[in-house]
């Protein structure tokens, strides 16, 4: 079947290739999501003192070894994700979600607050996934609507998981064992769906010709891009840091949040409200395949993400105003969050790369924001746990909301006026050697 896919996929339709490249994509990462977040759903009571850090309550060092896991692979990403060749990823993707389901089985067996160190070994892995993926989409004239599709898949799959996860603590498994169980119903369609997305061809000489060649980046290629676009690249990777610190405790602490205001006997929402939020956010990062221009789709993606940022914050002020009920909130700040830090995991630096006109991979710049926004996500709930913690979980989000809302969008706007200019000044050193070309030489 392998073969035959390969010789039909790459004389498909368009729109079939699209709906197929999505398909996939889409089925292998939200598999992966049973294996990172049906945890969340336990209660884990207890708490341990540990050295140098104080008191913790179990469920909160859980999160953070998994986060620490997780953090650490995207620093390993920014090399073996950049530097991994088409053809060992898929292997590398299933080998991946192997140990961590192996880490998950641990935590059942090491006893507490031990089982920290083998969600560590659960997150390690994990990390990588998104890049192994990405690196099948990215490149094509299709990327954009191929991008907002694998990213639907973490919105809708977190809260999935999770309803399962409750499901299967139904079944009497203990909250110890309920991961591991949870991620092995996931496992035969995990694998089915890599086979699949394996056979995507590689992107066509149009592909490469509107959105420039792909190619893996060795570490002087590495360094010379990040010397080259450094100011905005730091702005936008202080951004990251901040939605993705209040995006993942919005997603870990989603049952903390949803008990407080009032929906502890629906486990369902965890999912419904969810699904507007992905839809939305679907939509809107969709929208941006309409602009052909790179520079001015780039220009268009920061006000995407600006706008995002204000919809947190006013979404907010409306809830804390009592003008907005909690489920509408909730929709609401979690469509603005998304709005800006979907983006980052697949329409941004695809686009950033192609403004530039510079042979790489979108792996390598999404990686290294992911490592220092999951840097960050571990300092929020540190800071939490210890510097706040009589403080409950929905006043500290909602502060912590309204100072991301407003640093990020003045990053964004930096960031923008900075590659603008960039851009323009890039332009115009083509269009001086063109010039000089196309002179006659003096006589």
């Amino acid at each position: 079947m392998s073969n035959v896919l390969a010789r039909w996929l790459p004389r498909a339709p368009v729109w079939v290739f699209t709906a197929y490249a999505a398909a996939t994509s889409f089925a292998t990462y939200f598999c992966m999501y049973a294996f990172r977040k049906p945890f969340a759903v336990g209660k884990f009571a207890g708490a341990v003192v540990l050295p140098l850090v104080g008191s913790l309550d179990l469920k909160t060092l859980f999160i953070l070894a998994q986060v620490l896991g997780y953090c650490a692979s995207k620093f390993l990403g920014i090399k073996l994700v950049s530097e991994m060749p088409r053809q060992r990823r898929a292997l590398a993707i299933v080998l991946c979600i192997a140990v961590a389901e192996l880490g998950l089985a641990l935590f059942a067996i090491v006893p507490p607050p031990y089982a920290a160190l083998c969600l560590v070994v659960n997150g390690l892995p994990l990390g990588l996934i998104w890049g192994l993926v990405f690196g099948f989409l990215e490149g094509r004239i299709v990327s954009d609507l191929l991008g907002a599709g694998l990213c639907v898949s973490f919105i809708v799959a977190s809260g999935f998981v999770k309803t399962v996860g409750k499901m299967v603590l139904g079944w009497g498994v203990s909250e110890y064992w309920m991961p591991f169980v949870t991620g092995a119903l996931f496992f035969a369609p995990l694998v089915a769906s890599v086979a699949l997305l394996a056979q995507l061809p590689p992107p066509t000489k149009e592909d490469e010709l509107l959105r420039t060649r792909r190619a893996p980046m060795d570490r002087e290629a590495r360094r010379a891009f990040f010397r080259a676009h450094a100011p905005g690249l730091v702005a936008l990777t202080l951004a990251y840091v901040l939605l993705t610190a209040l995006r993942d405790f919005r997603d870990n602490f989603a049952r903390e949040l949803w008990d407080a205001l009032g929906y502890a006997d629906q486990p369902a929402i965890l999912t419904t409200s969810e699904l507007p939020v992905a839809a939305g956010a679907l939509l809107a990062v969709a929208l941006m395949m309409g602009i052909k221009d790179n520079k001015r789709a780039l220009l268009a993606i920061h006000g995407l993400m600006l706008a995002g940022a204000v919809l947190t914050a006013s979404s907010t002020l409306l809830y804390q105003a009592h003008l907005l009920g909690p489920v509408g909130w909730m929709i609401a700040v979690g469509l603005g969050l998304y709005i800006g830090y979907v983006p980052f995991n697949c329409v941004l630096f695809d686009r950033l790369i192609a403004a530039v006109g510079s042979v790489g991979t979108a792996g390598f710049l999404i990686y290294v924001a992911d490592a220092f926004g999951y840097f960050g996500s571990s300092g929020l709930l540190l800071y939490k746990s210890l510097g706040q913690p009589k403080l409950s979980w929905l006043p500290f989000f909602i502060a912590f909301d309204h100072i991301s809302a407003v640093l990020c969008s003045v990053l964004f706007v930096l960031s923008a006026v900075y590659f603008w200019r960039r851009t323009r000044r890039i332009d115009e050193r083509i269009e001086s050697k063109r010039e000089r070309v196309a002179s006659p030489a003096p006589t």
